[in-house]
This record gives structure tokens, C-alpha cells and sequence, in this order.
């Protein structure tokens, strides 16, 4: 059963959707970008309902200057305390939650990762954020990072298909160029303090167990995985608290099919934390 609820942060009002359920783990879902909590195209309404009704309760809200909740929109870098004043929140609606797994996409999983430590016992993080530009802002979309162009141009003179669409002229030469473009461009030099840094430092001191979730052709991961390789890389060979999981998906949301695919892997993740309790 879904209900609707309010907090206090800092001064302002929130609004919350709790769906309930009678595991004592339950899984906060952090909204990315300027969304409400019910996200693009109801997609984090559904998935709320789909965990709930595997026996996890859900907590979802609106940071302050969003959807229902009062205040000022600060953007994610801010929004630590409308995070940990959700936890707080949470586990007074549900007393009988004793351990919270949060999950965010976007800048939302910027969010959980920048503002840690939050009293929660593990993290699931999709496509990460980590241009210094905010992505709500820019009329152009991102382009992905040279590396991933490559691959990408590389795959595609393979394609008997891709190629017999060229040659029919079904193929926009404008983003080809665009992309091409970006090949001949050198690599920019990052900031000390810039955000992708930031995130790569914090995979590094994580406190708590965390599954990182990569739509591979999708910008957003593109660009977080140029960024983090070589943490990445690391992860993968010596997993232990931190694990990444790859879907071969252009999918930001994880939309149509690709949502089973992550709810499975949350799913996963609070069972893996239910049993470690039990």
C-alpha cells in the first residue's frame, strides 16, 4: 500500500510516498536531475511498486524546490540534507526497517556518493553524473567521450546494416560530423576539485557496500566510465564492497525492458543485505 507523507528539512516541508512491505530492508530512492519522486515517466513510481511488492518497502521524496516539497532548489551538490532528513524520515514511518539501501541515477547517484557518509548500509549507484556542467541546463546533449565515439563508429562500419543505411542516405550527416569532430579534439585536463574527481576519490573511501550500475551505451555512463577507469578497473578485479554491473543498454532510465533488468539487480542487492542481518 502506497501512502503519502510529509517531513521537515532545514526549514522546509517535503513530500514522500512510502509503499509498504514487511521486510525490515528497505531501499530509499533518490530522484535525479529536477524530477519529482515518481521520476521520468512514472519510472520510479513503478519501480517503488515492483520492489515493494517483492516485500521491500520504499521511500521516495521530492527535494526541497521540487515537485511537492517547499524550499530552494540548490541542485544535487546540495542535497545532502534532504537526503539524510529522508532517512531520518523513513525510518520513523516504517519503525520496523532496520536497514536502508539507497539508490540514485544520474546526479542523484552523485548525490549519494559526494554526501557520504549517510547513516545507510549500502549504496546502488546508476550512470553517475560527472560533468561540472548541469545537465538539466544544456540545450545539447553531452557528447560522449572520445574513447566511447570510437567504439562506437568502429562497431558500425562492421554493420553490413549501418553501412547500407549510409549509403541510402538514412543516416543524419550533421551528428555524424558532430561526432567525428569530437575525435580530433585533444582530451581537456580536469580540474582538481572537478566533480568527476570528486567521485573518483569517493569510490576510494565508501563505508559501506555499493553496487555501481552502467547502461554501457549510454552518455551519462560513457562519460562517468572515462572519467573512473582506473577505478573501475580496479573494482572489477578486487571486488568487495564495491561491485559494478554492465548493461549493454543506451537506456539513461533503464526504460521498457531494461527496467526489469534493474529491479532484478536491486532486488538482488537487498536480499544479499536481508540475509547479512538475518
Amino acid at each position: 500500500m502506497r501512502h503519502q507523507l510529509s517531513f521537515a528539512c532545514e526549514g522546509a516541508t517535503l513530500a514522500a510516498s512510502l509503499d509498504a512491505a514487511a521486510s525490515g530492508t528497505g531501499l530509499l530512492i533518490v530522484s535525479g536531475g529536477n524530477e519529482i519522486r515518481s521520476g521520468a515517466h512514472r519510472g520510479m513510481a513503478m519501480l517503488a511498486a515492483r520492489i515493494a511488492e517483492a516485500g521491500h518497502p520504499v521511500f521516495r521524496f521530492d527535494r526541497r524546490g521540487i515537485g511537492d516539497s517547499e524550499g530552494a532548489n540548490d541542485g544535487f551538490e546540495s542535497s545532502g540534507p534532504d537526503i539524510a532528513a529522508a532517512i531520518a524520515a523513513f525510518r520513523e514511518a516504517a519503525p520496523h526497517v532496520t536497514h536502508i539501501v539507497a539508490f540514485g541515477n544520474c546526479d542523484a547517484a552523485s548525490a549519494l556518493l559526494l554526501h557520504q557518509p549517510l547513516a545507510l548500509d549500502g549504496l546502488i549507484v546508476a550512470n553517475p553524473w560527472t560533468y561540472d556542467s548541469d545537465g538539466e541546463e544544456s540545450d545539447a546533449p553531452a557528447l560522449p567521450p572520445a574513447s566511447a565515439i570510437r567504439a562506437r563508429y568502429l562497431s558500425r562500419l562492421k554493420d553490413p546494416r549501418s553501412l547500407l543505411r549510409l549509403f541510402k542516405g538514412e543516416v543524419d550527416l550533421r551528428k555524424l560530423f558532430r561526432g567525428l569532430s569530437a575525435l580530433k579534439q585533444p582530451p581537456q585536463q580536469r580540474a582538481p576539485d572537478s566533480l568527476a574527481d570528486r567521485i573518483d576519490a569517493t569510490l576510494a573511501e565508501l563505508l559501506c557496500p555499493a553496487t555501481i550500475l552502467l547502461a554501457t551505451d549510454d552518455r551519462t555512463a560513457q562519460a562517468f566510465i572515462e572519467s573512473c577507469g582506473p577505478s573501475l578497473a580496479y573494482i572489477e578485479k578486487n571486488p568487495s564492497t564495491l561491485r559494478v554491473e554492465r548493461l549493454a543498454s543506451a537506456s539513461h532510465s533503464f526504460a521498457g525492458d531494461d527496467g526489469e533488468w534493474l529491479a532484478q539487480r536491486i532486488l538482488a542487492v537487498l536480499a544479499a543485505q536481508a540475509s547479512a542481518i538475518a
